[in-house]
């Protein structure tokens, strides 16, 4: 009985799992107040940081928010931080847990304009590299005026959207067929190897409109949200912000994109997948027969779901209210004028979010543990004793690079522009100095960050979304995908804030 019971509790804890990944975390949840203990709270707080990376890298095995989650339990219980400190950094992020609650609900409420719009450009664009470089040049703008979460939440939606039509198909149902298409069981044998190949496509797309997101977002003051912090730390307004970023900002963004079109070109580190022929009949088949059996009311729904894009990006652009906000808004008009009334329809738009929600308040957590046991301090006072302006400021640059990597890039730039505007009020530097060190702080938290997927929030969000385990997107892949937009665009970076600023 108590061998039973005691297999019971295993197969329980963290499910479906491999048994090595649950002593895994077994492990660190046993030795995390042993290192506490004799090694003190500092190095306990880096394992704990390695420890959940290492979660974020098993995303595919589990979900991160329950390992994740226990790890920063523990902390709170072996004195590593406190829930005050962690209410005290979800608090201050409360923008993006409302953009996450209500922005990407409010997206799923306009996802069949979305598909309408995003399968014409699909079939209509028929060079693949042309259509990569849409992707990530429009993921770029719309993210320097809107949000890069907001862009994330439309381009996995489009892209979930394609994949299951062609799932369907290649499973022998129809077009309008209920199905689940996390299962490839009665996917036909002709189907797979173009199944793979789709999804190999997918991946592209995604990764080129998430480097986008990082593309745009660096550039203005509403792009990212240590981009509005900055700004007021340094008193710019949109334009001096604009302007004060162009001379690292615009050659990162076309060396970016001139990235995206060699890696179709080449080939490399998983890019260049093409749409093969029989996939792209598939979807054409499926735009004339959505087209040929439309009703006048579904015509009325997607100039509906037109509208409400448009009043999203108006309200966006004039930043109106907060991005959340603005979410709820569409939520109600689009549900409204849509008919869509009923509890359960309206909560299948959360379905999406609100895991990762979660997750993020977990991470804020590890964030605590960050800002209480001051893990971060050696680097700070290091990078702020050296002396002479070019070598300070590229300093910065890559510590703030390679901090955001591994951290939060919001609460990184948060510590930096903090110890920057504390030694411009000790008159230890001048305006001049506080100026080139805000762009730095800048750019450095935004584009050497694209390394990781817990280095954006988009990022992250991409990877722990439904559609990351249908095209195979794990954190391993995303970071060999990411990497030569890395190397080209974080020295640019570098070169740019050391030559031209």
């Amino acid at each position: 009985m108590t061998q039973t019971m005691g297999k019971a509790f295993t197969e329980n804890f963290l499910g479906r799992s491999p048994d090595w990944f649950k002593f895994t975390i077994i492990g660190f949840l046993v030795l995390n107040p042993i290192v506490a203990a004799t090694m003190g709270n500092f190095i306990a707080g880096w394992l704990l940081i390695a420890e959940f990376i290492f979660c974020l890298a098993m995303a595919l095995k589990c979900y991160p928010l329950q390992p994740g989650g226990l790890l920063a339990i523990e902390a709170v219980i072996i004195g590593l931080t406190s829930p005050d400190a962690i209410y005290a950094e979800t608090v201050q992020n409360f923008p993006v847990i409302l953009l996450l609650m209500f922005m990407v609900a409010g997206i799923y409420f306009l996802k069949e304009m979305l598909l309408f719009a995003f399968t014409k450009i699909l079939l209509g664009v028929q060079s693949k590299t042309l259509l990569s470089v849409l992707f990530c040049a429009v993921s770029a703008v719309l993210s320097a005026f809107l949000d890069a979460l907001t862009v994330t939440a439309v381009v996995i939606t489009v892209a979930e959207g394609f994949y299951g039509v062609y799932h369907k198909v290649a499973s022998g149902y129809g077009y309008d067929h209920d199905h689940d298409h996390s299962a490839d069981d009665e996917v036909k044998e002709l189907h797979r190897e173009d199944l793979d190949q789709f999804r190999a496509f997918l991946r592209n797309l995604m990764m080129h409109a998430a480097i986008g997101t990082a593309l745009g977002g660096v550039t203005t003051l509403v792009g990212e949200p240590q981009n509005l912090l900055i700004a007021k730390e340094a008193g710019w307004e949109f334009i001096e912000f604009f302007l004060r970023m162009a001379p690292v900002t615009m050659p990162v963004l076309a060396v970016g994109l001139l990235t995206c079109m060699s890696l179709e070109l080449l080939g490399w580190f998983g890019y260049g997948a093409t749409l093969r022929p029989a996939v792209r009949e598939i979807l054409g088949e499926y735009d004339r027969f959505e087209s040929g059996r439309r009703t006048e009311r579904q015509t009325a729904v997607l100039i509906i779901q037109a509208g409400c894009s448009i009043l999203l990006v108006i309200a966006l652009g004039l930043h109106l209210a907060e991005v959340g906000i603005i979410g709820l808004m569409v939520i109600v008009v689009a549900t409204a004028f849509n008919g869509v009334t009923e509890e359960h329809r309206i909560g299948h738009a959360f379905e999406e979010a609100l895991p990762f929600t979660s997750l993020l308040v977990v991470f804020f957590a590890i964030v605590a543990v960050i800002h209480d046991q001051h893990l971060f301090t050696p680097v700070t006072d290091f990078v702020l004793a050296l002396e002479g302006d070019d070598l300070r400021t590229s300093a910065f640059y890559l510590a703030n690079g390679v901090l955001s990597m591994i951290s939060d890039n919001v609460f990184v730039a948060t510590v930096y522009i903090s110890e920057v505007k504390n030694a411009l009020l000790a008159g230890e530097i001048t305006i001049e100095q506080f100026n080139l060190l805000a762009v730095a702080i800048n750019t450095g938290t935004n584009i050497p960050s694209v390394a990781t997927p817990n280095g954006q929030a988009a990022f992250l969000f991409l990877l722990t979304s439904a559609l990351a385990p249908l095209i195979r997107l794990s954190y391993g892949r995303m970071v060999l995908m990411a990497l030569p937009y890395t190397v080209t665009m974080s020295i640019t970076g570098l070169l740019a804030v050391i030559y031209l600023l």
